[in-house]
């Protein structure tokens, strides 16, 4: 019994992480596009360098501020504490962990059926987000600066491995 202990144990905190990194990346992910829906695509920022050319012109650009790498990095900043308004639900049949939103953007009563929440588990997604933050910066600005298909799996499974078990999960709409 000790040897079989010994063994699965490493294994299933390695899933436990894997499930809590997976799901990290894609609740971050999920928050980032739909904080960024929420900006008034007329907005624009100038962008480029304020100094004057020889010729007298200035090489300053009008780009939609949504996806402009300032408001992506002052997003980056706060997105993690989205993570309280979620909650981990438990496959039946597989017992691999996700992570759901437990409060709507709009306001619409939720099915929360099955769905644990708790101080541990929104302490735990924040963490893993705000690593993932960290790590990934460079990527999650590169994905989100464009308009892109399928940014959650590009990135977290096909770019970062954080998910790759996870290329089956459906993709869940906010």
């Amino acid at each position: 019994l000790a040897v079989a202990l010994a063994v699965l144990l490493p294994v299933a905190c390695a899933r436990r992480s894997q499930d809590l990194h997976c799901g990290a990346c894609r609740a971050l992910v999920d928050e980032l596009e739909w904080e960024i829906a929420q900006v008034d695509p007329r907005k624009t920022i100038q962008m480029g360098s304020f100094r004057i050319n020889p010729d007298g012109s200035q090489s300053v650009v009008e780009v939609p501020y949504a996806r402009s790498e300032a408001h992506l990095m002052e997003l980056l900043e706060r997105v993690c504490e989205k993570m309280k308004e979620y909650g981990e639900k438990v496959d039946p049949s597989t017992h691999r962990k996700s992570y759901v939103r437990v409060i709507s953007h709009d306001g619409t009563k939720m099915d929360l059926s099955g769905v644990k929440i708790d101080g541990d588990v929104a302490s735990s997604l924040k963490f893993a987000c705000e690593s993932i933050a960290e790590e990934y910066e460079d990527e999650l600005i590169e994905f989100l600066s464009h308009e892109a298909d399928n940014v959650k799996d590009r990135l977290c499974s096909k770019r970062t491995d954080l998910c790759d078990h996870a290329l089956h999960i459906p993709h869940d709409e906010l």
